[in-house]
């Protein structure tokens, strides 16, 4: 059985430039992007703001459409499960200076190009590079 979960790529625009804001994950420190379970009685694009202003500190426009997936392993009530986690870009329109995981977490905006490069998933690389290159 797979299970989903839906991210936030939150993005910015500076001098004509995209800059993407990674964050990083809790238990390997490892750069990412926010993301979570389905929120009850939410959207995708609900769930993927909530996670990104939680997790990140930002607060901005989600896309309707996904522009691609990766997948990862977590903890789903004590078991190992396989997500699919499906991205949607969202365009910042403010970001916080306290938010709720501001102490487990660090954020960093860099180019697109940095970001693919930092990144560890090959499919949240490519949706970065392919957002980048249609935005």
């Amino acid at each position: 059985m797979r299970f989903k979960q839906f991210a936030a790529l939150p993005y910015r625009l500076r001098e004509d430039d995209i800059e993407i804001l990674l964050i990083t994950t809790r238990k390997k420190g490892r750069w990412s992007v926010p993301k979570g379970w389905l929120i009850k009685n939410g959207t995708p694009q609900g769930t993927a703001a909530v996670e990104a202003f939680e997790e990140a500190g930002v607060r901005g426009a989600v896309a309707e459409k996904h522009i691609g997936q990766f997948r990862k392993r977590r903890l789903r009530k004590q078991q190992s499960v396989l997500c699919d986690v499906r991205i949607f870009p969202m365009k910042v329109q403010r970001q916080q200076s306290i938010w709720p995981e501001m102490e487990q977490r660090s954020r960093i905006w860099v180019s697109q190009r940095k970001a693919a490069r930092l990144v560890k998933k090959s499919g949240l690389r490519r949706a970065i590079r392919e957002f980048a290159a249609d935005a």
